[in-house]
């Protein structure tokens, strides 16, 4: 995440880039590859003094470092108090609720983005710019093969909770409708190559974005392309969603609710796909001046045990 950054915001030609990291070999390397100006720095952010010297004379500071909820508010905290505007690539409500319990002063001037990946954000963004009038339902599918790196991974495993979401929910008629949905095994989604499994899950996110919108009904998948799942994890009460032996697969298409047909219908895909244009996807809009911040790859912090 932080080299695709780094390329994006050098190809914009914005100023100096300055960029951070644990291992400064790597960090090097980096600028030397990079087009234009680019200063190696570097930087734990463990180590507050470290890290307040980085952000200082700084614009904006972008954070893909991880777990996010290790990091937590560590470099928007230090970001703000050098009066810098911070964009976080991860982040969470853990994240947002760190930095909100102990707000610094200069929260009220300058702008803190968190969750600026695909999800949560895009994932919350799209259904935004699609939705022109109320909506009856909005059924969402979001993954894809994208690499899933270690820190990532710990990601998922800390997002665990009512707190973050439900699994195997729907939003139903203002509130959450706890085994409505069951997995779908072996299924043609759109914006999907192939047959790819589905998994529901509500996310907080989701649950937010029915509320802002009053949605009537929100079907909310993470999309998974692979094979590795055990059968067992598509189980619910001996049911799983899955096409007919008798149909071929170019023509299975998902059983029709019972339900009478919704009055409209907005379906949301959102898969892994390169960047085209400037600055282009969840965060957009006129930077200018020198962009920097610690961009930094899957070392940068400790790997959990």
């Amino acid at each position: 995440m932080g080299r695709v950054a780094v390329d994006r915001l050098a190809g914009e030609n914005l100023g100096e880039l300055r960029i951070g990291g644990r291992d400064i070999d790597r960090v090097r390397a980096v600028c030397r590859a990079t087009p234009g100006a680019a200063v190696p720095r570097r930087v734990d952010l463990r180590d507050p003094d470290e890290l307040r010297a980085f952000c200082a004379g700084c614009r904006v500071v972008v954070n893909c470092a991880g777990p996010s909820y290790q990091v937590l508010d560590t470099v928007a905290g230090a970001a703000l108090a050098a009066g810098a505007d911070y964009v976080d690539a991860g982040g969470d409500v853990t994240a947002i609720g760190a930095l909100k319990s102990a707000a610094p002063p200069e929260l009220a001037e300058r702008a803190a983005v968190f969750s600026a990946g695909v999800m949560p954000g895009l994932s919350g963004l799209l259904p935004r710019l699609l939705a022109t009038g109320p909506l009856a339902r909005l059924d969402g599918y979001v993954g894809g093969a994208a690499r899933i790196s270690a820190l990532s991974a710990v990601d998922v495993l800390l997002t665990r909770g009512p707190r973050f979401g439900t699994a195997l929910a729907a939003w139903r008629d203002g509130r959450i409708a706890p085994g409505a949905l069951a997995p779908l095994h072996e299924v043609t989604l759109p914006g999907f190559a192939g047959r790819v499994h589905a998994w529901p899950f509500l996310s907080a996110e989701v649950a937010g974005l029915a509320t802002e919108l009053d949605v009537a009904e929100v079907r909310n998948y993470t999309v998974y392309v692979t094979d590795a799942i055990p059968p067992g994890h598509w189980r619910r009460r001996g049911r799983t969603t899955r096409p007919s032996r008798s149909t071929s697969p170019r023509s299975w298409r998902r059983p029709r609710p019972t339900s009478p047909p919704p009055a409209r219908t907005t379906r949301c895909s959102s898969r892994p796909c390169p960047l085209q244009g400037p600055l282009q996807g969840p965060l957009q809009g006129p930077l200018q001046g020198p962009l920097q911040g610690p961009l930094q790859g899957p070392d940068l912090w400790p790997r959990a045990a």
